[in-house]
């Protein structure tokens, strides 16, 4: 199911090119418990005495990012995992400090059993969607659930057509190599998704951001959805993972055990890299955001991590366990 929201946009953009960001914001749920879902931790009386303050607050938290990210000009598209509901999604756009930059969104509704969702923000006059599309991953374990992938296909200003797809690719939960092939059986539902997309069109634009929960040379990026690094020779209808050299210049937007890892990812066509292109990346634009506000000390001297919500079940009242990662893309 695809739930789709739209609200006039006052936003005009000038510029020659437009940002695109992901984020996963680290269980951004509401305060009520969903019948059917794992959430009642979320909850006033539950384990993380998840409050309306609290969830107030957390919501301006992630607001805050955006616009620190946006530099105070309205994003073109944004990316979000880890999102409860409509609610939810809703309240960020209408109830923080976004509300006036006035953005729409379409977004998921998985079976995932905790409830959590992909979604994607846009501004209607740097995005116009044409179809949009929520991709179930069916398992053959039928008991195992994971978040959809959801597909938007819009035109943006140069009159291109964009295809983007936002991604949460099944955790590590259990260790990596034993949750490794849900992550690889994804990826195949995907590339298969991609693959339908360039035999359809000669030079198409495609889009691929999420959190993968795996590194960019790993099985299910790299051999399975062949997302290379950029330096590779480009071609049309080739995947590029913009992100693959942060990983080896030891960079990440996730710190796990002291050691930073690059799980959040934005892959792009070749037809995307190609600068004599009207609609093409813009160089070296790939960043994942480091600022000051949203990371806390590691133990050491300039050793950082994110700021996230909570250290287990203590509320210490950050931003997220993930630094949002984006990139910047030409239209003129």
């Amino acid at each position: 199911m695809i739930i789709l929201c739209l609200f006039f946009s006052l936003s005009a953009c000038s510029k020659d090119s437009f940002r695109v960001m992901f984020y996963n914001v680290e269980n951004l749920f509401d305060c009520e418990h969903d019948f059917g879902k794992n959430d009642t931790e979320f909850t006033p009386d539950g384990a993380k005495k998840w409050t309306p303050a609290r969830y107030k607050h957390k919501l301006n938290n992630i607001a805050k990012v955006i616009t620190a990210v946006s530099e105070w000009e309205d994003l073109a598209l944004i990316g979000l995992c880890e999102v409860e509901n409509e609610i939810v999604v809703n309240d960020l756009v209408n109830e923080s400090v976004l509300r006036t930059m006035k953005y729409n969104y379409v977004m998921t509704d998985s079976p995932d059993r905790r409830g959590i969702d992909v979604a994607l923000l846009y501004q209607r006059d740097m995005f116009n969607v044409i179809s949009t599309n929520s991709i179930r991953i069916h398992f053959r374990n039928k008991h195992q659930k994971t978040r959809d992938i959801l597909h938007v296909t819009g035109k943006v200003q140069s009159g291109d057509t964009l295809d983007v797809f936002v991604c949460h690719y099944p955790s590590r939960s259990g260790g990596e190599k034993a949750s490794e092939g849900s992550r690889n059986f994804v990826a195949t539902i995907l590339k298969k998704h991609t693959d339908s997309i360039t035999y359809v069109r000669t030079k198409p634009n495609l889009l691929i951001m999420g959190d993968f929960n795996d590194y960019p040379d790993n099985a299910s990026m790299f051999h399975i959805l062949k997302a290379q690094p950029e330096t590779e020779a480009v071609t049309p209808n080739g995947l590029y993972n913009l992100f693959y050299k942060h990983m080896q210049e030891g960079k990440g937007s996730y710190k796990y055990q002291g050691k930073w890892n690059v799980l959040d990812q934005i892959i792009v066509s070749g037809n995307l890299m190609n600068p004599k292109n009207k609609l093409h990346v813009k160089p070296h634009s790939a960043t994942i955001f480091y600022d000051d506000f949203i990371l806390s000390n590691d133990g050491g001297k300039n050793k950082k991590k994110p700021f996230r919500s909570f250290l287990g079940n203590n509320y210490i009242g950050g931003y997220s366990d993930h630094l949002p990662v984006y990139i910047d893309i030409r239209y003129k």
